[in-house]
């Protein structure tokens, strides 16, 4: 099967295939900007890109928006002005303010999860950022187009469908997840995109639907393509690249994870998650972590209560320190036994 160009509106990209937005750190301007340069989409996660400027833990929204807008800048300068998104999830607090750097900085395309980004497209208004919301069960791909229907008089520009076998956080309970995983999700597949077809039709416009989650190689490619979606988006395999932004121990533990390593994590932000086990997340099931500071970085969170902070977990994770942190990976982490460039993966699975 011959891959076909994504199309967004007007940005086209040659490559149909989406990198997936990893915070913190895991996705900045080096791996989206190589991957945009050769074809596909590059994306930057707006999770705490700033955890590396000087004034982070005194001002993290400042140093977040700071180096953000220097991550796509640089992301479309290395990619020679290839097609740059921004995944912001739901869940941030200070939503619009990345939304507005997004925009300001000259980013393509917004893709929202974590939570149903109903505001999107009051934040907005008046840009020509392409949005794309994330979906999981049919009936959140119901309620979002819906309501950005009745709400602002526009639909989606593309539609991201997050599976079962995604890795961070997941958009389904414990209970759906061990099903879903069991049965498949194909049909669900299905039920989404015929509820997109009849936005399409009420706005005479094409959306896209892209699969995400379990995604490894050509043949999955080809098999979401042959369901009726128009593109794929990987994050797992993008990890084990020279571009990636994180730590070489963080590719490293991708690589020498085991099947059994991968488990099911409580995050923070109130939904599943899929990580690598290891010594904190074991300790977690114990004993809460005995929190020192707070990065005001969920809408909803409290100190006294959660497991642990999502950010200190995460960041300590980029930095190369693998036991004592959260290691978010896909389904398919195991699968993974070289690092090699981003050039080289998608030869692989595009041409």
């Amino acid at each position: 099967m011959e891959l076909n160009s994504l199309k967004i509106g007007d940005l086209i990209a040659k490559v149909p295939i989406i990198q997936g937005g990893m915070g913190v750190g895991v996705s900045l301007s080096s791996l989206a900007g190589a991957v945009a340069k050769e074809g596909a989409i590059g994306v930057i996660s707006a999770a705490q890109p700033g955890y590396l400027e000087s004034d982070f833990g005194i001002d993290s929204l400042k140093a977040n928006i700071r180096a953000l807008g220097k991550h796509i800048k640089r992301a479309k300068s290395i990619s020679n002005n290839g097609i740059i998104g921004v995944n912001i999830m739901w869940a941030t607090r200070n939503y619009e303010d990345y939304v507005k750097c997004a925009i300001d900085n000259g980013a393509d395309l917004i893709i929202s999860g974590a939570g149903l980004p109903t505001d999107l497209p009051k934040f907005t208004e008046g840009s020509n950022i392409k949005l794309a919301p994330i979906v999981s069960p049919p009936k959140s791909a119901s309620v979002i187009l819906k309501m950005w229907d009745r709400r602002y008089g526009r639909t989606a520009d593309m539609v991201i469908i997050e599976g079962p076998k995604a890795g961070g956080h997941l958009g389904f309970s414990n209970d759906s997840i061990l099903e879903y995983l069991s049965k498949g999700y194909d049909k669900e597949v299905l039920e989404i995109i015929d509820i997109v077809k009849e936005y399409e039709e009420k706005y005479n416009k094409k959306i896209p639907v892209v699969f995400a989650g379990g995604v490894y190689d050509r043949n999955d490619i080809e098999h979401y393509i042959s369901l009726g979606c128009s593109g794929v988006q990987m994050a797992t395999r993008f990890v084990a690249t020279e571009e990636c932004d994180a730590h070489i121990n963080f590719k490293m533990a991708y690589i020498n994870s085991k099947k059994d390593d991968i488990m099911i994590v409580k995050s923070p932000v109130g939904m599943p998650g899929r990580a690598i086990s290891n010594k904190f997340m074991e300790e977690r099931k114990l004993t809460n972590e005995k929190i020192s500071k707070c990065y005001k970085c969920l809408k909803k969170c409290d100190m006294a209560t959660i497991p642990y902070c999502i950010t200190g977990a995460l960041v300590r994770a980029v930095k190369g320190d693998v036991e004592n942190s959260l290691v978010f990976c896909g389904e398919n982490a195991y699968k993974l036994d070289k690092i090699t460039t981003v050039k080289e993966l998608i030869q692989e699975l595009a041409y």
